[in-house]
């Protein structure tokens, strides 16, 4: 298995992060077929694969504020006001997703792409693990 750490500056802003273009370096570089395992290692982000561009990306932000408000409801509360909803996110929003590589290329549709999703606005850093795993073994 080969595997690097990508680091992404999120800001201090809600953000859905395009990170196809990195991924499919790093699948293009490795080569071959394979599964490429994307894993953000942070208990308040995730990974989404979702069409962006087009308005989806402040449609999936707008449906996480609806889903989980900005409030003073969370029982985790240090933070900025809502942080708990952070927490909550990842079990919508998994911190891993999983796509096929053949040939060294991502075998996304058309339309899709390879987020990370980051409601946290405390935490401007993240890191986001690539893992493939070769067919060849």
């Amino acid at each position: 298995m080969k595997s690097t750490v990508l680091k992404v500056s999120t800001g201090r802003t809600e953000v859905v992060h395009d990170l196809t273009p990195r991924c499919a370096a790093f699948a293009e570089e490795v080569g071959g077929d394979g599964l490429l395992h994307i894993f953000v290692p942070h208990a308040t982000a995730g990974i989404a694969i979702i069409e962006l561009g087009a308005g989806s990306d402040d449609d999936l932000l707008a449906a996480l504020g609806d889903l989980l408000p900005a409030d003073d409801r969370w029982r985790h509360a240090h933070g900025s006001r809502g942080h708990g909803r952070s927490h909550v996110m990842p079990a919508l929003i998994p911190p891993y997703a999983t796509v096929p590589v053949l040939g060294g290329a991502l075998t996304l549709g058309t339309w899709q792409s390879i987020a990370l999703v980051d409601l946290n606005v405390d935490n401007p850093d993240r890191q986001v693990r690539l893992s493939f795993l070769s067919d060849a073994g």
